[in-house]
């Protein structure tokens, strides 16, 4: 049973940091704006949080310790994540530039930027920090039977912050106003356009909003899995848009099928450990390959009958309505 609990612990580390990402991602692109700069949005959000706990830590007599200082992290993490994507949101939507190129050129800035950065402050192209924000066992709801040792022992507050953001963005963009708007635009822009609704900041929301939650999932995904931060978050930006395009741009099936690509990455870095698989005569780098053989098996058929909004990648010109 250990070795259960176990497997749906790191699951959720994996999976948490997809879900937030994917979801951001779903934003921008129901919004009528491709975002394939998730990854280099990761990045600059994670350094930005890494570095702030950097400081924090290495300051004495800091104010901020613990869970207090992961959360005002994250919230410097999303506050990089959208400022980084407003390059996104300018090309995309005031120059009208090509959204692929855009979002390309954005990940490829992103780690060389943060490396810079890095050895110009501290010398070093890796900026370590201590690991303080563990949590052994939630009060009260740790002795919860069954579900009280599976999601409240062993356990990062990212976990509960990062479900938090899907509940709360999975209704916004579902059942109010804005979500309406913002989903209209992705699918008849000049319709929306012809009501009032203004396109171009309506997209820039979209865009700014799936850089901000793209920040957010930098750090929580490099929390759980590292002391340090190199400029990398193992190509979680793109596993995200798979997560995003195999859940059909919806909020409950990306869910589940960023639950899927966990349950995955956990086969790839605990094998080991499963009494199932471990003694099978199966090379290491197989189990490492794992996440994206499931991402080609899985896009291979799901991409032919994805339905992505219709004006997704056009830019819009309201001279042309």
């Amino acid at each position: 049973m250990s070795i259960f609990y176990f497997i749906i612990q790191q699951t959720m580390y994996f999976a948490i940091p997809l879900l937030i990402v994917a979801v951001g991602g779903m934003y921008s692109e129901r919004s009528g704006v491709i975002n394939i700069a998730l990854e280099g949005i990761m990045v600059m959000g994670a350094f930005a949080g890494i570095f702030f706990i950097n400081l924090i830590q290495a300051s004495q007599g800091a104010a901020l310790s613990g869970n207090t200082l992961l959360f005002f992290a994250v919230l410097i993490a999303g506050l990089a994540g959208g400022i980084f994507s407003l390059l996104h949101a300018f090309a995309a939507i005031n120059m009208k530039a090509d959204q692929t190129i855009s979002g390309t050129a954005l990940n490829m800035f992103a780690p060389a930027f943060v490396i810079f950065v890095a050895r110009m402050i501290q010398k070093v192209q890796q900026i370590p920090f201590a690991d303080d924000f563990h949590i052994d066992s939630v009060p009260v709801l740790s002795q919860i039977p069954l579900l009280g040792a599976m999601f409240f022992k062993n356990c990062y507050i990212t976990t509960y912050i990062g479900s938090l953001i899907f509940a709360l963005a999975a209704f916004v963009i579902q059942y109010t106003r804005f979500g309406l708007r913002l989903r209209a635009c992705g699918e008849h822009p000049g319709a929306a356009d012809s009501v009032g609704v203004n396109v171009y900041k309506i997209r820039y929301a979209g865009v700014i909003i799936s850089g901000i939650l793209a920040g957010i999932g930098g750090l929580v995904f490099v929390i759980p899995t590292s002391t340090n931060f190199n400029a990398s978050v193992a190509g979680y930006g793109f596993l995200a848009l798979a997560v995003l395009i195999f859940g059909q741009w919806r909020s409950r099936n990306i869910f589940f099928a960023a639950f899927f690509f966990g349950i995955m990455k956990t086969l790839a870095s605990a094998y080991s450990i499963i009494p199932v698989i471990k003694g099978l005569p199966i090379p290491n780098e197989v189990y490492k390959m794992i996440p994206y053989i499931a991402t080609l098996i899985v896009l291979a058929f799901s991409s032919g009958n994805s339905q992505a909004p219709k004006a997704e990648g056009i830019p819009y010109d309201q001279g042309s309505r």
